[in-house]
């Protein structure tokens, strides 16, 4: 009943950009700063790569929880099973073990992981003058291309639920600063960011407008 009501208030359905109401421009359009997004994610002159990539991963980590925290008791087991558009949340555990999961399960694993590689002082050290450990960049990707996902379900999954609550533009601005910044460090492959393209190139198109 709640997802028909979703549906009569926000005018959604499968005819509309087939089935993805993010495009719609209305909504496609909507962000809470015009900065410049560029800028934002360069690397400043004469700051350390490392130290930029920790930083910011830090922050991005800090604000995507925070964003899937708000939606979270619309993300349960029987809402949002093992299945996520043509693909399957799977979890390799610290044994190597391949575990399907719910997608609320997968996202609490890689936020777990997240924060526990973020609070690890070998590889994300807080001192002055420590070193980063060999294969840094290797595991930023990783946290990046599971932050992507984590958006990207909010909008295959909870756009819905999104609009109602207002947060769409937030939604819209931290999803291209991650982009952005993912692309200009060279972060994630097309692979990673395929499912949601549609959108990148869209909100790409706002930016220059």
């Amino acid at each position: 009943r709640r997802s028909l009501i979703l549906g009569l208030l926000l005018g959604i359905n499968n005819n509309n950009q087939e089935g993805r109401p993010y495009l719609l421009q209305q909504y496609v359009c909507q962000q809470i700063t015009h900065a410049d997004m560029y800028a934002l994610t360069a690397l400043p002159p004469g700051v350390d790569k490392a130290e930029w990539l920790a930083s910011n991963t830090v922050a991005f980590f800090k604000h995507i929880n925070l964003f899937s925290s708000a939606l979270s008791e619309f993300c349960t087991p029987s809402t949002c099973p093992t299945r996520w558009v043509c693909k399957v949340y799977v979890w390799t555990d610290d044994h190597g073990r391949k575990l399907k999961c719910s997608a609320p399960l997968y996202f609490d694993y890689a936020m777990s992981y997240i924060q526990d590689l973020l609070t690890d002082e070998d590889v994300f050290p807080t001192k002055a003058g420590a070193a980063f450990p060999t294969g840094f960049v290797f595991l930023v990707q990783k946290v990046f291309l599971l932050l992507f996902r984590t958006l990207a379900h909010i909008y295959w999954s909870h756009y819905s639920e999104t609009l109602l609550l207002g947060l769409h533009p937030h939604l819209n601005t931290l999803f291209m600063h991650l982009t952005l910044f993912c692309r200009q460090h060279a972060l994630l492959d097309p692979e990673d960011t395929e499912p949601l393209q549609d959108l990148i190139t869209a909100l790409g198109q706002q930016g220059r407008t």
